[in-house]
C-alpha cells in the first residue's frame, strides 16, 4: 500500500517569460515568471526563486503552528519574513541560504525557553527545509508582552 500523498499542480505557458500555475485543488492560481535578475525577467510577478522561499517560510510557520498546539505554548502572535540568496556556485546558480526571521509575540517571560525550544523542533521538522539543499538560518525574536492591569479610578 502507498502511503505517499501527491500535490499536483499545472503550469500554462502564457507568453515571453510567463506562465500560470494552478491545482485541480485548490481555487487560486499564481502568475509566475522569471525574474529581472535574468534575462527578459519580469518585474512584480512571482517567481521561482520567490516560491521557493515562500515554500520555506511558510512550512516553518506550520510547523510551528502545530508543534506550538501540541506542546501548549500560548502566543499572541507569530508573524516571519525569509530572504532567500541566489548566487552562483560551481557555475550553476541556486538559491545556496535561506534566513529565516520568525517574530514571535509572548504573554510572560517565563515562556520565552518553552517559545524557543518550539522554534528550534520547528526549523528541524519543517519538510521542505528538510527537501531542500539551500542552507536554512533561523533567527528568531521573541517579543515579551507582560498585561498589566490598570486601575481606574472611579
Amino acid at each position: 500500500m502507498d502511503n505517499a500523498s501527491y500535490y499536483e499542480v499545472s503550469l500554462q505557458w502564457e507568453e515571453g517569460r510567463k506562465g500560470q500555475v494552478s491545482s485541480p485543488v485548490l481555487n487560486d492560481s499564481i502568475q509566475v515568471a522569471t525574474p529581472p535578475e535574468f534575462a527578459k525577467g519580469i518585474a512584480g510577478i512571482w517567481s521561482p526563486e520567490h516560491l521557493l522561499v515562500a515554500a520555506v517560510d511558510s512550512c516553518f510557520m506550520t510547523t510551528f503552528l502545530a508543534i506550538a498546539e501540541n506542546s501548549g505554548l500560548e502566543f499572541l502572535q507569530f508573524e516571519s519574513k525569509a530572504l532567500g540568496k541566489l548566487e552562483k556556485v560551481d557555475g550553476k546558480y541556486l538559491i545556496s541560504e535561506i534566513r529565516l526571521s520568525p517574530r514571535l509575540v509572548i504573554k510572560k517571560e517565563g515562556l520565552r525557553e518553552k517559545a524557543l525550544k518550539v522554534l528550534e523542533k520547528s526549523e528541524a521538522a519543517c519538510l521542505i527545509s528538510n527537501s531542500v539543499r539551500s542552507r536554512i538560518v533561523v533567527m528568531p525574536e521573541i517579543i515579551v508582552t507582560e498585561t498589566s492591569l490598570i486601575r481606574q479610578e472611579q
